[in-house]
């Protein structure tokens, strides 16, 4: 046997656990990231020459596929979302957007400069890098597949699963303006790089990716729903594999015309849904961008346990670890929370909200990026620690605790509903 028979029999059993752990692991404290990512470190600690990825020395390949898996389950969150946009309609996601995200990368800066005696630059990266929530990591408190009314959107599930595919891209932002004010000051502080990244990577990139992903979403959605040729009218033939398409196609367009290819491809995938709102082939776009994001995030995080049963604890240091506790079950839950006073939501709904505050893929992708850009005076792997350890707590509180307290929830709404 070879070493490559042994991968094609690796890859084709991690297929078709991905497949079956969604359902064994259904309604139970337990999660298909957390099997996976326990499978990853046992693998890794027995007693065979198998290879690791090191993510300093494999950056470029961590950071193209990490992008990879982001920009998929972008397309799924999008199409999957009932509800129409709308300042009222999406006030859970504005608040936490403008409010709580800002909040999270401010304190968790500061923490990062007080624990760990970073510089300024390299504090604000970890900042970034960790800001976004990704609710791929946890299905329960996720949107699930596209329904015919936005009523179907339960207000924790709407509110997190928006997020997550706005912020994937307005974090970016915060990433850029760490790799300028490195390059400014050499990890020092610096003021003059705040007028261009304002002008340039907050408002214009912002900007493009907005746009393209409306203009693009448009078109295809015509194409897709009302197109005169049926060889074109996409809806018709039924075929999945359209969402990469359409995922692959913003993401260029808004790269090549220099702005946030993730915001592209969230808004192409609400705009494509706003087209026919309530077809069908919503629904089969979805599965199949479901299925891709299932195998990939499964096979990232099996990675990720390898890495940090072999080196991922290596430079990891105590003040570090608590850096990464301390954003998981304080920083992004008192954020969170005071970014939604004044709101009509219920207070349960509100702490779960705060609380699952989900960290995963996304971080991967935005360190391996920024430190292709600037090595941030030599902190590549106490970075990679940081985040590796703040997504394996996120990844095993977050799973253990999201199947009973959403359960728990809508238990409540149910019976609040058939409360006279």
């Amino acid at each position: 046997m070879t070493f490559s028979d042994a991968v094609y029999a690796a890859l084709g059993a991690g297929a078709l656990a991905a497949a079956m752990l969604p359902r064994l692991v259904f309604r139970r404290p337990l999660s298909m990231p957390m099997v996976f990512l326990a499978v990853g470190v046992a693998v890794a600690l027995l007693p065979l020459p198998l290879p690791v990825v090191d993510p300093v020395q494999d950056r470029l390949w961590v950071e193209h596929a990490t992008e990879v898996c982001v920009i998929v389950s972008l397309m799924g969150a999008g199409l999957a979302l009932n509800r129409p946009f709308g300042l009222r309609r999406w006030a859970g996601p504005w608040r936490l957007l403008g409010l709580a995200m800002p909040l999270t990368i401010a304190t968790t800066g500061l923490l990062a400069v007080v624990f760990l005696d970073w510089p300024p630059a390299a504090a604000l990266l970890v900042a970034a890098v960790l800001a976004p929530t990704d609710p791929v990591l946890a299905a329960e408190v996720r949107v699930g597949e596209p329904a015919d009314s936005e009523r179907d959107d339960d207000e924790v599930r709407f509110t997190l699963t928006a997020e997550a595919g706005l912020n994937d891209g307005l974090a970016f932002p915060f990433v850029l303006a760490a790799i300028a004010l490195a390059a400014a000051s050499g990890g020092a502080w610096s003021a003059g790089w705040i007028g261009p990244w304002v002008l340039g990577d907050l408002l214009a990139k912002t900007a493009i990716g907005i746009g393209t992903g409306l203009v693009t979403g448009r078109l295809l959605g015509l194409m897709f729903f009302r197109a005169k040729p049926s060889a074109v009218r996409l809806s018709e033939h039924l075929e999945g594999f359209v969402a990469l398409g359409a995922t692959f196609l913003s993401y260029g367009i808004a790269e090549i015309a220099h702005g946030y290819g993730f915001l592209a491809v969230f808004v192409t995938a609400c705009t494509v849904r706003a087209v026919e709102r309530n077809h069908g082939y919503h629904k089969v776009l979805h599965e199949f961008t479901e299925q891709i994001e299932r195998l990939l995030t499964a096979f990232f995080l099996f990675l990720l346990g390898a890495y940090l049963a072999k080196t991922g604890f290596d430079t990891l240091t105590w003040p570090a670890a608590l850096l990464g506790l301390l954003l998981v079950v304080a920083v992004r839950p008192v954020t969170a929370w005071v970014s939604q006073i004044g709101m009509s939501t219920g207070p349960r709904e509100k702490i779960v909200t705060s609380a699952f505050g989900i960290r995963g893929i996304g971080s991967l992708f935005y360190l391996a990026y920024a430190l292709g850009h600037n090595d941030f005076s030599g902190l590549a792997k106490q970075m990679w620690s940081l985040i590796a350890f703040t997504v394996l707590v996120s990844v095993i509180l977050h799973g253990i605790t999201a199947t009973p307290v959403i359960t728990h929830l809508d238990r409540l709404r149910r019976t609040s509903r058939r409360a006279p």
